[in-house]
């Protein structure tokens, strides 16, 4: 029996899928979340959007870009609590992933498998340039990773970094422009004297 395209069509029309949208600080990783979960309320699909409890950086219901935009959202102690959600729900986002536990991962395959579109936002490394909380498991897991990059403010380069400019050596430290700036390679490393070309 020769395959049919239209048939595993068919067949596959409820799997869901895994969106991941990850970068520095000041990449727009927010922006793009909120911008995907817009046109999903546009088509008139039922969404849910979750963030952490810790992050009350702007509103606790809501998330909020560096430019304003916003969405409401629910603010949730742990990622389990993402499963209790409507079973009418047909696209989940998720913003500040990486400050969600190990278990988000399980959490965004299980809601997949059963036919939602989880659209997950995060920074993949820390301020030490190290990989962050659950998000590169989730970019092995995902179908899709959009990999964003901010503006290094030191030489203008695209900045792939989030470098730390407040004292404090604790892995999460939630601050805005008065905690951290982006940088490219070459600035963050101090691989280069001159503030060009970098």
């Amino acid at each position: 029996m020769l395959f049919s395209e239209h048939n595993f069509i068919q067949k596959n029309r409820q799997a869901g899928s895994i969106e991941v949208i990850c970068g520095s600080m000041f990449s727009g990783k927010t922006e793009e979340l909120i911008r995907r979960m817009k046109r999903a309320q546009f088509a008139k699909l039922p969404i849910e959007i979750f963030k952490p409890a810790i992050d009350i950086r702007y509103a606790d219901q809501a998330i909020v870009s560096h430019d304003s935009n916003s969405i409401p959202s629910t603010s949730i102690p742990n990622s389990s609590a993402i499963l209790l959600l409507s079973a009418e729900t047909k696209v989940v986002g998720i913003d500040e992933a990486q400050f969600f536990d190990d278990e988000l991962p399980h959490v965004c395959v299980q809601l997949a498998n059963k036919g939602v579109r989880v659209i997950v936002a995060g920074l993949d490394m820390d301020y030490k340039g190290l990989p962050f909380g659950p998000i590169p498991a989730l970019m092995a897991m995902a179908e899709h990773v959009t990999k964003v990059h901010a503006v290094c403010v030191r030489c203008g380069a695209p900045a792939t970094y989030s470098h730390r400019i407040a004292a404090s050596e604790n892995r999460i430290l939630l601050g805005e422009k008065d905690s951290y700036e982006p940088r490219c390679r070459a600035c963050y490393f101090g691989l280069s004297d001159k503030p060009i070309n970098c």
